[in-house]
């Protein structure tokens, strides 16, 4: 089955959730249907009083402790002590996000082990063991050296432990490119199945919710400090003052539309385009004019042969962060209003949080999700909309119509800018 261009079509044909807002498919999408936010007050440093008091906690799991055995996690999961050494915390959750894609999207073993089966993933790795490891380290003297720091600690570690697990002999890949890093890992995966180098890709993405991971940001005066769990996180509101950190695990399958279809896997939606452009402008703020993101929602629309009057939701990436939301606003306006064109736009960042290198994965799927159900999600918590907002269709509510085609935006440090394009599945086009 290919396209107009010859090349085979690609969709997403499983999913995996451990999330703020629900530990499956059918848990994240009655949130995103009644707009029901994840998040919770949260002691970063027990004992300790912060600014930052809220978070999108993960339910049902406890990671707390640096080592393993005293995690606790869903009793439907049950894994070989073998394999949880060598885990971080956000290991866990990949594990149980990307089970829960292999049953949806009905893989067997001899399709993972096939040599046309590639891993695709994104994390930030776990400052949190590696420092409770380097202070092992310090105070032994250089005696002690945990076995498993480096698999278990740095940015490759899905890629160390996903990959024999599951013993996937196809390309294997981390991409590393701050909050859009699992956006690039989706459009590289539609490129590699287009190309005929791979049949299918699991992209997975996870990141640990630790002081490490996440306090961290508060530096840059980029996390709310807003005590309220429900205000929060507010993006495109006048009042926003950041983001709220998340973790958790999203896990996708994208693979060519014949051999899902072979399989009976569920399609949730068509991969038809993508595109990617840098700011050019600084490590850590986005362009005030929205220059880069304008150009890479251009190049999407292109290569998916379409144009702004096309798209019938955009899924924003917009944080809560006045800056970033101010620059992604412009480059809405500059690509769409400019042109006469009027998609519904949400950020579900304000039901998550944001969820770092994971944010595009999590966010592909509540797309896909929304594609298969036919609802659009609202924008919730916005109240009192940034002035330079005016003109863009922000509705408070989710809507119970299909979104049509989806733009899925995502920008992250140093002005890396992806954006996707999704459409429904309609199999005799």
């Amino acid at each position: 089955m290919t396209s107009p261009s010859g090349m085979p079509r690609v969709v997403i044909s499983g999913l995996g959730f451990i999330s703020s807002i629900g530990n499956d498919a059918v848990g994240v999408t009655q949130s995103l249907r009644e707009l029901r936010h994840g998040f919770e007050p949260h002691e970063f440093l027990p004992g300790r009083q912060l600014e930052v008091t809220v978070a999108g906690t993960i339910k049902e799991f406890d990671t707390r402790a640096t080592h393993f055995s005293e995690w606790r996690w869903p009793a439907r999961y049950t894994f070989e002590r073998d394999v949880l050494r060598s885990l971080p915390p956000h290991g866990l959750h990949a594990l149980c996000a990307v089970e829960q894609l292999i049953a949806d999207a009905r893989l067997t073993p001899e399709l993972l082990a096939d040599g046309d089966t590639g891993l695709f993933t994104s994390s930030a790795g776990s400052p949190f063991l590696q420092r409770e490891y380097l202070n092992q380290f310090i105070e032994s003297g250089g005696m002690r050296v945990h076995p498993m720091a480096v698999v278990s600690t740095i940015s490759g570690t899905l890629n160390f432990n996903l990959a024999p697990r599951y013993h996937i002999k196809g390309a294997v890949c981390g991409f590393v490119s701050a909050c859009a890093s699992t956006a690039h890992a989706i459009g590289y995966a539609l490129d590699e199945i287009r190309l005929g180098r791979q049949r299918r890709i699991l992209v997975v993405g996870a990141e640990d919710l630790t002081w490490p991971s996440t306090y961290s940001f508060h530096g840059m005066r980029a996390l709310s400090r807003n005590p309220d769990p429900a205000t929060a996180s507010r993006p495109f509101d006048r009042h926003r003052d950041g983001f709220v950190g998340t973790g958790g695990a999203a896990a996708l399958l994208i693979e060519a539309a014949d051999s899902a279809q072979a399989r009976g896997a569920p399609v949730y939606a068509e991969l038809c385009g993508w595109g990617q452009a840098s700011d050019g402008h600084s490590m850590a703020i986005a362009d005030p004019a929205g220059r880069g993101l304008a150009s890479a929602m251009r190049r999407a629309l292109k290569a998916a042969g379409l144009t702004p009057g096309d798209i019938g939701y955009i899924n924003a990436h917009a944080t809560s962060t006045p800056l970033g939301d101010l620059s992604e606003i412009r480059a809405i306006h500059n690509v769409f209003t400019q042109q006469g064109a009027h998609p519904v736009i949400s950020s579900t960042k304000a039901l998550t949080g944001h969820a770092l290198s994971m944010a595009a994965a999590l966010e592909t799927g509540c797309c896909a999700l929304a594609l298969r159900e036919g609802f659009t999600p609202g924008q919730a918590h916005l109240v009192n909309p940034d002035p330079e907002a005016d003109g863009l269709n922000l509705p408070p509510t989710t809507l119970s119509s299909a979104p049509g085609i989806i733009l899925k935006n995502s920008s992250g440090f140093g002005g890396s800018n992806v954006s996707l394009v999704l459409r429904p599945w309609t199999a005799g086009e």
